[in-house]
């Protein structure tokens, strides 16, 4: 049971960042998302993603839950850095 939680928390954080890159897609706007914001989440992912990932290789205990979050979120945080320079 608790896997199933785990990974449910994941799959939903995973894909929080989704319909804002959804609605950025469609309307080519980005302009309300400031360079701040973006950069700190996106920084925060990748740091907290590669914390992660040396602890477990460390005792060898593995969050797949946890790798998709961080790892679906870098990628839509990608897109929305990407838009940013593009739609500006």
């Amino acid at each position: 049971m608790i896997n199933l939680i785990g990974w449910l928390g994941g799959i939903f954080l995973s894909i929080c960042a989704l319909p804002q890159v959804i609605k950025t897609y469609r309307t080519k706007k980005i302009q309300d998302l400031s360079w701040g914001f973006l950069l700190l989440w996106f920084s925060g992912e990748i740091l907290t993603l590669v914390y992660i990932i040396s602890g477990d290789w460390s005792v060898k205990i593995y969050h797949p839950p946890l790798y998709l979050n961080y790892g679906l979120n870098i990628a839509l945080l990608f897109y929305l850095l990407y838009a940013k320079v593009r739609y500006h």
